[in-house]
């Protein structure tokens, strides 16, 4: 049985005085036992790391960042590689948001080389996937989820450390979700997906994470499709107890 993986992507919101208070929330409020049942991870933004690192430590709390670049070091004003990640204490990276993709228009070869370099650093990776409204319309959504994972997964990559999240884009920051039924699908498309690239053992075993518009009265529904492990939660991981709810929520699914 895969174990749910709920991690929080913070995006550009809080200080850190917020960031410290969210964290003693969770540490102190996250119920008894979940260690056993759910992996869960804080995402902040990149100046945060360091100093959230110190106090997560001992915590079994997972401490991710929201992107990297492929380089060790050198002359890329602005960025921040897998080595500086570790150096401050992370454990894991978010890689191909789909803000990095819109925003950035981050895509294709740059991306492979980011999983690569984070895996290679030591660092586990989650991968994010997902189709646009318009892609979803068109009838495109199977189409763009195989397109993105072949972007990235082939022969010479790992998914012992990768976690791919499904995330539609429609359903980011909207208040739109997709019913459990069309999260289901969508999941059991991609896994079907990862077994062509590499075979039926890898993909019963790759954990796919759901995330758009994720809350605590949803989070058990969604997370009970048995394809469905997990979820990158945004807005509703800037408030301990709405984070707590969906790991509470991923607790109780199956």
């Amino acid at each position: 049985m895969r174990k749910f993986y709920v991690a929080g992507n913070w995006k550009m919101n809080l200080n850190l005085a917020e960031a410290k208070a969210l964290v003693d929330g969770l540490k102190q409020g996250l119920p008894a036992g979940w260690q056993s049942k759910v992996d869960v991870a804080v995402c902040p933004p990149a100046y945060m790391l360091a100093p959230l690192a110190a106090q997560l430590k001992g915590s079994n709390i997972g401490l991710g960042a929201q992107n990297c670049y492929f380089e060790p070091k050198g002359a890329f004003t602005g960025e921040i590689s897998p080595q500086m990640l570790l150096d401050a204490g992370c454990d894991s990276v978010i890689i191909a948001h789909s803000e990095r993709r819109q925003y950035f228009g981050e895509a294709g070869d740059l991306l492979k080389k980011k999983v690569q370099a984070a895996l290679a650093a030591g660092l586990k990776v989650i991968y994010c996937i997902g189709e646009t409204l318009a892609e979803r319309e068109a009838g495109k959504t199977e189409a763009v989820i195989s397109k993105h994972l072949r972007e990235v997964c082939g022969p010479d990559l790992s998914l012992d450390n990768v976690t791919i999240a499904y995330e539609p884009v429609w359903a980011i920051g909207t208040g739109k979700t997709a019913t459990p039924a069309q999260a289901q699908e969508a999941h059991a498309f991609c896994r079907s997906e990862i077994a062509k690239i590499y075979n039926t053992n890898v993909a019963a075993k790759v954990r796919i994470q759901y995330g758009g518009s994720v809350k605590a009265d949803n989070a058990c529904e969604l997370m009970g499709q048995p394809d469905v492990d997990g979820a990158l939660v945004g807005g509703a991981s800037l408030k301990a107890a709405d984070f707590i709810g969906i790991i509470k929520g991923a607790m109780e699914a199956r």
